[in-house]
């Protein structure tokens, strides 16, 4: 199954705001952008669309123009809780470092931590497996999914997330099959190997 993982355009909302679930329109840059997006996959066959529910993913799947667009909750980026649509620089400092030094494990007030998203990511790409092992999905998210999901491949700690640089509308391409000798011998963690084809596109 190949995987290519599409961050939604950029965003009208002033620089230093906390957004995460908050559904936040995208920038009047749009257009512009989400031609350059489709330009950088338009050599690829998709036989699936996923899209994040949240209007600035939804709009850039329907503007690609590849298809039906199925909204799977699961692709959501992480929920900030109390600290939505607040600016960075006005939460608690106290809390806000503790939950920086640990965001994996920790989550702001009334949020999720990123294993929760994670884990909910990690439930998605493993549905995909069980119903479209051959397919190849393109999927618009948001760049906490990407990051998550790169981490899991690679089976890498979370708190190196934010080594990823993920670029508003770029593309990110992850296929994951099935390893025939481990299938064989039931042992089913080690049935699939992940491969990344590229990041940030």
């Amino acid at each position: 199954m190949k995987l290519t993982l599409v961050r939604h355009t950029s965003l009208q909302i002033a620089a230093g705001i906390c957004y995460g679930q908050s559904d936040v329109d995208v920038a009047a840059s749009f257009a512009d952008e989400a031609r350059n997006t489709k330009q950088k996959i338009a050599h690829m066959h998709f036989d699936a669309v996923y899209s994040s529910p949240l209007q600035r993913c939804v709009k850039l799947a329907l503007t690609l123009n590849l298809g039906n667009v199925l909204q799977d909750e699961r692709l959501k980026e992480l929920n900030f809780g109390d600290w939505e649509m607040q600016a960075w620089d006005d939460m608690p400092r106290e809390y806000f470092d503790e939950w920086a030094q640990d965001y994996a494990n920790l989550a702001p007030p009334n949020g999720e931590t990123f294993s929760q998203m994670q884990q909910r990511n990690i439930a998605f790409v493993d549905d995909m497996l069980v119903t479209s092992p051959q397919a190849s999905i393109c999927v618009v998210t948001h760049g906490g999914v990407v990051r998550s999901l790169l981490a899991h491949v690679l089976n890498m700690p979370l708190k190196g997330l934010f080594r990823f640089n993920i670029d508003y509308g770029s593309v990110t391409q992850i296929e994951i099959f099935e390893d025939a000798e481990h299938a064989q011998s039931g042992l089913k963690q080690s049935a699939t190997v992940p491969k990344i084809h590229f990041v940030n596109l």
